[in-house]
């Protein structure tokens, strides 16, 4: 009659696993999530999620950002790394380096820093945000 819960397969996607940092608020330090993150705030530090990210028109984050999915309407200073699509919007302003599978950028939105896309991304160091190692291949 009753199910239990521990056959249940989680998703990290699930709009019921939203974390959230509202508006006004600001943090330092690092923040670790397997779920879905919102950030009206301020950050300043290291994100992680497994799930998506979305950081909101008046959002900022200063470091280091890995997640698996993103729409960014706000201010990133700092490297991002998206294992799926990243998507900037028109307000989104990024200083950094981009690393992710797919990219998409509306009119409006500003980017500075390199982008590396595809699926041999190169190995970046968390500490400084510097690429490991890079083989070029340019096609002409």
């Amino acid at each position: 009659m009753f199910k239990s819960n521990s056959s249940k397969t989680e998703n990290v996607n699930s709009p019921d696993k939203l974390n959230r940092l509202v508006e006004g608020t600001s943090v330092k330090g690092e923040i670790k999530t397997d779920s879905n993150f919102r950030l009206d705030g301020e950050l300043i530090g290291i994100l992680n999620t497994l799930g998506k990210l979305v950081i909101g028109p008046n959002g900022r984050i200063e470091g280091e950002i890995s997640c698996g999915n993103a729409d960014i309407e706000g201010e990133i200073v700092g490297n991002i790394k998206v294992d799926g699509v990243l998507l900037l919007k028109s307000t989104a302003k990024v200083k950094g380096n981009i690393y992710a599978l797919k990219l998409g950028i509306e009119n409006g939105a500003e980017f500075n820093g390199n982008c590396y896309m595809g699926s041999n991304l190169p190995e970046v160091n968390q500490q400084n945000g510097s690429i490991i190692e890079v083989e070029s291949e340019l096609v002409y």
